[in-house]
């Protein structure tokens, strides 16, 4: 197996439409083998151009191609419920992670962990925070193996999830 060169920077609006088609992609992946679901919309080049404007986007690249992204955001997602985390002065939230599929389990998903840990220390912030599917799409045993704590689950308007933190 060839050995991959990842590096993980900041987006640019020049990277939108790539994050845009590795994020369908993923979600036409989960829905192929999971069915359909709320993993299963398609993303548009205008809502990652926002989400670059608006929060910090990091890509995962070997060489020039984006292989995995995620977005760090100080806003609390809809779904997350605060009685269930920790008290911290300002906490950040993990959206929209995605690897491409045919590279999945070779360490991409946890080096853009690693660096947005980073960029959250940076920010100041003191804790990530995130809701997975409680479902087989999760990727709740994913986020457990790289540190974050399963702090609850809850069934947001018919959406089961599970609630993670890293507190830094």
């Amino acid at each position: 197996m060839e050995e991959m060169k990842i590096s993980v920077t900041r987006a640019r609006d020049s990277d939108a439409s790539e994050i845009a088609e590795l994020r369908t992609c993923v979600a036409e992946h989960l829905t192929g083998r999971h069915g359909a679901g709320h993993w299963s919309s398609s993303v548009t080049e205008k809502s990652v151009l926002r989400s670059i404007r608006t929060s910090c986007v990091l890509v995962a690249r070997n060489g020039p191609g984006i292989i995995g992204t995620l977005r760090l955001a100080t806003k609390k997602p809809w779904a997350i419920d605060l009685a269930y985390f920790t008290r911290v002065s300002r906490a950040l939230y993990l959206h929209d992670m995605a690897v491409l599929p045919d590279l999945q389990g070779r360490g991409i998903g946890r080096r853009l962990i690693e660096e947005a840990k980073e960029v959250a220390r940076a920010w100041p912030s003191d804790a990530l925070r995130l809701d997975a599917y409680d479902h087989a799409a999760g990727a709740g045993v994913f986020y457990a193996n790289c540190g974050f704590l399963k702090v609850g689950d809850k069934v947001y308007r018919g959406v089961p999830l599970v609630y993670y933190e890293l507190v830094l």
